[in-house]
């Protein structure tokens, strides 16, 4: 039965005072939402964060040219660059695990001055090398009063080379004299160092200036210190243990090329007229480690500068 019109007429007129007084409310309460709306906050674009640097000094191969190592602390300490992480090879080993210790770096020079080779060289009839480097593992434990490598002040890596399988060992944890006295095991010289039954020579036989070492350790700015060579020529060697020296320095200069490629700064003290087995020079070598470290110091600071923004352009 269909509704009369007059019942259809009311219907409607209630709908729209229905409608009416819905639409009075609605219009108040969307004023409300939209001052609300208004208040809040307007939305910041991102911010690439800061990435904070993990700075590792790579401390190069070289015997006494290794003093050098030394300069370049004092410049960088000095400064306040950070040092997150020491990587040595051989005499890089040797100063490396010093200062990772907890020596500053005046007190490495002094240490260094004073230090004499009757203290780390132990004679024996040549047998594989005529050193056996008990002396050096013993001094490196004297000094550090028994402190394992992964105790020291600072994070330290040894490398070294398996003369077994040929490949770069790197040491970060155990007993740093043993660490140490195997990164600086220069074949012919040195008796290898045996450990776990591998035998290990100098770690320049294969990584002098171990830059790859640092970059897996997580090291994101990666200053190398090489001493390799500086393309000068050396003084004539003087005796079987010079000429022994100076030819693994040649051998070393090549081989570090390739891998300094990828250091964020490569710091070059000249250090080409210092012989490998010269120890005399110990203040020559500390004042040229210097005199480079200081000249690159705007370098480091960009490579610093841009790891924190996260700035790849350069």
């Amino acid at each position: 039965m269909a509704p009369s019109p007059q019942i259809f007429t009311r219907f409607v007129l209630e709908g729209r005072v229905m409608l009416m007084h819905s639409s009075r409310a609605f219009i108040p309460m969307m004023f409300i939402v939209l001052f609300l709306l208004s208040g809040c906050p307007k939305a910041i674009p991102p911010t690439t964060p800061e990435k904070p640097p993990k700075v590792a000094v790579v401390l190069g191969a070289g015997a006494a040219k290794g003093f050098a190592h030394v300069g370049v602390l004092k410049v960088l300490e000095s400064n306040r660059i950070p040092i997150n992480m020491i990587v040595g090879t051989s005499a890089g080993s040797f100063v490396g695990c010093l200062y990772a210790y907890g020596f500053n770096a005046f007190q490495l020079q002094k240490i260094s001055f004073d230090i004499q080779q009757g203290e780390l060289a132990d004679f024996t009839i040549p047998d594989n090398g005529f050193i056996k480097g008990e002396k050096l593992e013993g001094y490196v434990n004297r000094m550090l009063r028994n402190t394992p490598m992964e105790k020291l002040r600072i994070p330290f890596y040894a490398v070294a080379t398996d003369i077994q399988s040929g490949r770069e060992m790197v040491f970060g944890a155990g007993n740093t004299g043993a660490a140490v006295r195997a990164s600086c095991s220069i074949p012919g010289v040195f008796t290898p160092k045996v450990m776990g039954g591998r035998m290990y020579v100098d770690g320049g036989v294969v990584s002098p200036v171990a830059v790859d070492a640092a970059r897996r350790l997580g090291a994101n700015v990666v200053i190398a210190v090489d001493i390799s060579g500086d393309g000068v020529d050396a003084p004539k060697p003087q005796g079987t243990l010079s000429t022994i020296l100076q030819s693994i320095g040649i051998m070393n200069e090549k081989i570090a090329a390739q891998q300094l490629q990828r250091a964020d700064v490569v710091i070059r003290p000249n250090v080409g007229g210092i012989r490998s087995s010269d120890f005399s020079k110990r203040h020559e070598g500390v004042l040229e480690g210097e005199r480079a470290a200081q000249a690159a110091l705007p370098a480091i600071r960009a490579a610093i500068s841009r790891t924190k923004t996260g700035d790849k352009s350069l």
